[in-house]
């Protein structure tokens, strides 16, 4: 199961729902897919075929919705 968290310009932000319990969440974009880590900094853990550019845009989607993202994870994910 992968639940969207939410989908802007081009891009879906999802979590697998059995993967690692550090937080994060995976970017698909029609170019590739990423993954980043929201903690304890946001920074990318993995890159599939994104340009710079790209994953430029991701990054900041994912700053920009950090609390909505993470409200996500504490809800699917709950401890």
């Amino acid at each position: 199961m992968s639940p969207t968290v939410f989908r802007e310009r081009g891009y879906r932000f999802y979590f697998f729902s059995r993967e690692e319990s550090r937080m994060h969440v995976h970017v698909a974009h029609a170019d590739g897919e990423a993954k980043f880590w929201l903690e304890p900094i946001i920074e990318l853990a993995q890159n599939f075929d994104l340009s710079a550019q790209v994953l430029k845009e991701a990054a900041n989607l994912v700053q920009s919705h950090q609390e909505e993202i993470s409200h996500a994870w504490h809800t699917h994910f709950p401890r």
